[in-house]
């Protein structure tokens, strides 16, 4: 087993709480993970599917086989995180998610790119899960959400990056442009996961630190808070009851960020570069998502957050599959982008609250794997249906209805009991 190790930095000459350098770590995890991993395949598919031939159906197994890669990693990754620590394994995935990437440039037959997409989702999942179970490690439940939320921050920030580079390179390379996009975002990637290498640890004992306090200062041994009971998360009723939740989320929002451009092109006749300008409207709206609506749920509580999200989600879906016009159009991505990703921010310290910072890792990777569930289902039926009708308004429908029961079953969450 390869191991990775370097001095520690002195984190006690720092003027503020060396969590707040592992949050922009996680951000930068993020973005290189699940922004350009995932996000960006949204704006590669029209090129894509013109040069390879892709039919509908098969944009959609792409994604889906990225999710199954994802699910796979989340699965294992607790075994292997507990041989080699959370600081390794995310280096070791980002490194697996650049590679896999810049190799997609070359591939030239669908079997190909679903098989390399499907890798890169394995390292876009061990990297995501083990990095947002790190504001649990650092951070107390009062600042959990915030934590979260500037590290989900990267999606954003990587979408508003991948609507304005991506529509570039395609312009000076023409039909193969998307080659040129996939290797060099790749190389972003791997540059990431050396960052992280250096910046990232563990937990604040290895830095001689505490849990950090209200404060956001890092708390002496003496302020740590009492031990939170250890529950069995294969066996809490909360635990499932978030699953439930964010298997909804997994299904709902990768429709629309799979194949909300390729509507915008195909269905509404704009170009690729105005559809990419949509979606970086969508990407700067998001990059407020995860803080603000992480420190909602901080203040008025996980079940509160979580209802005004898919409250907003549910209305983007809807009126993008009604097809009107006009400011309706730009009302959805408007409803999509303010809270697109903060409900990964809202579970990431939602499973702190419930299973406490000693479970925090097991218990978000377990709800992951019922997420990832819904992560491959969405698309690939979205795609199928959208194959059937001619159009994506009925898997856009579809997706509406889902986060209306999202909405209900959040209502039902119970408060932590410590």
């Amino acid at each position: 087993m390869l191991y990775f190790r370097m001095t520690n930095p002195k984190s006690n000459r720092l003027p503020f709480y060396y969590g707040w350098i592992i949050v922009a770590a996680g951000t930068l995890c993020t973005i290189a993970s699940l922004g350009f991993g995932r996000f960006a395949l949204g704006m590669l598919l029209p090129s894509m599917a013109v040069t390879l031939e892709l039919s509908y159906a098969q944009m959609g197994f792409i994604s889906t086989g990225n999710f199954i890669g994802y699910l796979v990693a989340v699965f294992f990754s607790g075994m292997i995180v507990a041989r080699i620590g959370q600081r390794n394994f995310i280096f070791l995935s980002l490194l697996l998610v650049g590679l896999t990437m810049s190799l997609l440039s070359r591939s030239g037959t669908f079997a190909a790119l679903l098989a390399l997409y499907v890798l890169t989702g394995m390292g876009s999942g061990g990297a995501n899960v083990s990095m947002m179970s790190l504001a649990s490690t650092w951070f107390e439940r009062k600042n959990r959400g915030k934590a979260a939320g500037y590290m989900a921050m990267g999606s954003g920030i990587a979408i508003v990056f991948a609507g304005l580079f991506i529509p570039y390179v395609n312009r000076i390379n023409g039909a193969e442009g998307w080659r040129g996009s996939w290797l060099s975002l790749g190389a972003m990637v791997v540059t990431i996961a050396f960052l992280c290498l250096v910046f990232l640890r563990n937990k604040p004992a290895d830095l001689g630190l505490a849990i950090s306090g209200e404060s956001g200062r890092g708390s002496t041994e003496s302020d740590r808070t009492a031990p939170q009971a250890k529950i069995d998360i294969y066996r809490s009723k909360a635990i499932y009851h978030l699953g439930a939740i964010y298997f909804l989320f997994g299904y709902t929002y990768v429709i629309y960020a799979t194949f909300i451009v390729t509507t915008l092109v195909k269905e509404r006749g704009l170009s690729e570069a105005l559809a990419g300008n949509f979606w970086s409207v969508v990407g700067f709206l998001s990059l407020f998502s995860g803080p603000v609506f992480g420190s909602v749920s901080d203040k008025l509580g996980r079940k509160t957050g979580m209802m005004i999200v898919f409250s907003f989600q549910f209305l983007a879906y809807l009126l993008v599959a009604s097809g009107l016009p006009g400011i309706f159009l730009y009302l959805s991505i408007f409803c999509y982008g303010l809270v697109a990703w903060s409900i990964p921010a809202i579970m990431a310290a939602a499973v702190g609250d419930y299973a406490g910072p000693e479970n925090a890792a097991r218990g978000l990777g377990f709800i992951t794997l019922i997420f990832g569930l819904g992560q491959i289902s969405g698309p690939a039926i979205a795609g199928m249906l959208a194959e059937r009708s001619g159009s994506f308004s009925s898997s856009f429908y579809m997706a509406a209805a889902m986060a209306g029961a999202a909405i209900l079953l959040s209502a039902t969450l119970k408060p932590p009991r410590h």
